[in-house]
């Protein structure tokens, strides 16, 4: 006979009544059928569980020993019970995020915000590292979820596009940004006020179109470094036009290098959404545009959907919504 939880149960609810009937009228079964199976566990284990002599039906030194162990096997299977239903309504959960370096300055922020607002249980685990490595953590089981960008991906992963990434270049702005002659940062659309999203308006009469990108051959930039895959987007851009900037700053930090372009007259090129994030920053158009990339939310192609996993991509899909970022392709 194959042991099942029951037996477990109606063995524990007959040393509990100390009476077969009792435990029988718990159970909502007959008592023949209790006694039935009582019988059979005893068969099973070789041994007799329940001393039945004498007016009230006690368990052996046998019956002891297997009762403190099925009474600890019932509890932790409860408990696992109710940590399944705890995940599924996201009271508590864990979530193991990887992105490229870049969504850091603009997009992990307030996807982190909206999760805790949303499930203050969920602990997120958020690690930045490249694209290969992300996808490859993916397979082994190292991340649930990654957000980098479209391509050609190893098998197994599934990519679902999120919005359009559009590069552009970045000056500072604001009262004491050392301007005079520097062509970069006296374009007057630098000084184009920033909140409530400057940068979409069209040019006006009073402001001029983009920059042409020839303007910035031999002109000091500062960029990010050579880690970072969108350094490969922009001297891949740079080369096409023939245009030979100066490379003032190299810097392996998105962060690093907003700080840079605030205080000192260089420009450098990042993703248009990092000026959302910055007051002091502003966006120069450059002509023809720098390349647009399409930000996906990557994950292992047969790996389970936890309900973090599946409310993060909920809510990632919102937000990326709310913020108007640009559709993808």
């Amino acid at each position: 006979m194959a042991l099942e939880l029951r037996h477990l149960r109606y063995l524990l609810a007959v040393a509990d009544h100390g009476n077969f009937t009792r435990a029988a009228e718990e159970l909502h079964i007959s008592q023949p059928t209790l006694s039935q199976q009582i019988k059979q566990l005893e068969r099973t284990l070789g041994t007799q569980l329940l001393d039945r002599t004498g007016r009230t039906v006690r368990l052996t030194d046998a019956g002891q020993a297997y009762a403190h162990h099925a009474r600890g096997a019932l509890r932790d299977l409860a408990a696992a019970e109710r940590a399944v239903h705890d995940v599924q309504d996201l009271s508590r959960g864990q979530l193991r995020l990887a992105v490229t370096p870049t969504f850091t300055a603009y997009l992990v922020g307030p996807l982190t915000a909206e999760l805790n607002a949303r499930h203050p249980g969920i602990t997120l685990t958020v690690r930045e590292t490249s694209q290969d490595r992300i996808e490859a953590g993916l397979l082994t089981d190292e991340f649930d979820l990654g957000i980098a960008f479209d391509g050609p991906h190893l098998p197994g992963v599934t990519a679902t596009a999120l919005f359009t990434e559009t590069l552009t270049l970045v000056t500072g702005v604001g009262a004491g940004h050392p301007t005079a002659d520097h062509p970069i940062a006296d374009h007057p659309i630098a000084d184009h006020p920033t909140a409530d999203h400057p940068i979409a308006d069209p040019p006006t009469a009073d402001q001029p179109g983009p920059l042409p990108v020839r303007d910035l051959d031999d002109r000091q930039l500062a960029l990010l470094s050579g880690d970072f895959a969108t350094r490969g987007h922009i001297d891949g851009y740079f080369a096409q036009h023939r245009v030979s900037p100066r490379i003032a700053v190299e810097a392996n930090s998105v962060q690093a290098l907003t700080e840079v372009v605030q205080r000192t007259p260089l420009a450098t090129v990042l993703p248009e959404a990092v000026t959302h994030e910055h007051p002091r920053l502003a966006r120069i158009p450059l002509e023809p545009p720098l390349p647009a990339r399409t930000v996906t939310l990557l994950r292992r192609s047969d790996a389970y959907r936890s309900a973090a996993t599946r409310a993060f991509t909920d809510l990632t899909h919102a937000l990326v919504r709310t913020r108007g970022y640009p559709p993808a392709p």
